[in-house]
């Protein structure tokens, strides 16, 4: 344990180093200038510090003072060595931080006693400080458990509406990318555009309640079945509402926000403008991105530029003006995104078998229907 002595008398400041000497575990170091320890201070922690009150250059109670405003030195055990007997003076450097005093000519075993106990108090200080730092590590270790599982939780979900819907695994991922992007360029907190990441994939999580003659149907949908389709984002709100996890509860709002238009015009509230939540409106943007440079099968899949274009024809329209331009201000990490997450060719044969098969089986209730021209991409 460092103890540091500081007195502008060497004899002094020696006999008081040999006396520390006598606790073995003690490495004792000697100041005459206070301003020289107090820049030692600066960079070391002392375990103790023992200072003479009347010096030239700084009195004992100014560097208290000066010592107790540094970082991490306001509880270091301290203890002033005085002629002084007036009671005063013993308050003000109370008030300046000091613990304990000593009046010169300093007692041998006075000062061993006081020394000794200053510095139990500082074992005790590092021990609750271990014991703090362990629990604090403990907790940091079980929360971020909580955290994986959770996410894992939310990865598997999204896994799940994913082996009903027509969309690959890569596009959830490429969808999260855009829309973390979007929320970097439009200057949103670290910690938003983390959530956000995290619950995007799960914007349509509520297709597992969509048949899959409708959900898979490689042609135009009938006004009966549209109104089906359009079902999924009221489910996947259902599914996930009311969860004390901040990823499900964003994914929540997302998943019934994301088919929203900003002139009013989409469902199933209707919503328009700043109406709409911020996380469903960036989604929007990212998810037709993704949707109209993918292929379907019910359609073939855009050339990018085309899809750009799209978007911004529609800045205003169906998309926040503000979230397509924060996409295009970012427009190479887009291309780098498409380029990092490409489709596996077998996911894309997995959807156009499941399509087949879907379409082999009779549906009484919606063949009948009639059918609306071939969307470029369904909303």
């Amino acid at each position: 344990m460092k103890v540091l002595i500081i007195d502008d008398n060497p004899v002094n400041a020696r006999l008081l180093t040999v006396l520390c000497r006598q606790f073995p575990e003690v490495q004792a170091l000697e100041f005459l200038d206070p301003l020289d320890a107090l820049e030692w201070c600066r960079e070391h922690d002392p375990d103790l510090v023992i200072v003479d009150y009347q010096m030239p250059q700084m009195d004992g109670v100014s560097f208290m003072k000066a010592l107790r405003v540094l970082p991490g030195r306001e509880e270091t055990p301290a203890l002033m060595v005085t002629a002084n007997h007036d009671v005063s003076l013993r308050y003000e450097a109370l008030g300046a931080g000091a613990n304990d005093f000593l009046t010169k000519p300093v007692d041998r075993i006075e000062f061993l006693a006081r020394t000794r106990n200053m510095l139990a108090v500082r074992r005790g200080q590092k021990a609750l400080a271990d014991r703090a730092a362990a629990l604090s590590a403990a907790v940091d270790e079980a929360t971020a458990t909580i955290l994986m599982r959770e996410r894992d939780t939310i990865f598997r979900l999204s896994r799940a509406a994913e082996y009903r819907d027509p969309e690959t695994g890569a596009h959830v991922i490429r969808m999260a990318h855009y829309s973390r992007l979007i929320a970097q360029q439009l200057g949103l907190s670290p910690e938003f555009q983390e959530v956000l990441f995290q619950a995007a994939p799960m914007h349509d999580i509520g297709k597992v309640g969509t048949p899959d003659h409708i959900l898979l149907k490689p042609a135009g949908l009938g006004a009966g079945e549209m109104t089906i389709m359009r079902q999924h984002t009221q489910i996947g709100y259902e599914i996930l509402r009311d969860s004390a996890s901040p990823f499900l509860e964003l994914a929540a709002v997302i998943a019934r926000s994301h088919h929203e238009k900003f002139d009013g015009s989409g469902y199933p509230l209707g919503l328009s403008g700043q109406a709409i939540p911020l996380a469903g409106r960036i989604v929007a943007v990212a998810d037709v991105l993704d949707a109209l440079t993918s292929e379907r099968p019910y359609k073939d899949a855009w050339p990018v530029g085309e899809a750009k274009a799209y978007l911004l024809k529609h800045r205003g329209g169906h998309f926040d003006p503000a979230c397509v331009d924060a996409l295009m201000s970012a427009w190479t990490e887009v291309l780098s995104i498409r380029q990092q997450f490409q489709d596996d060719p077998n996911d894309i044969a997995l959807h156009r078998m499941k399509a087949r098969d879907a379409h082999l089986q009779p549906h009484r209730t919606l063949s009948a229907l009639p059918l609306t021209e071939p969307p470029t991409y369904r909303l």
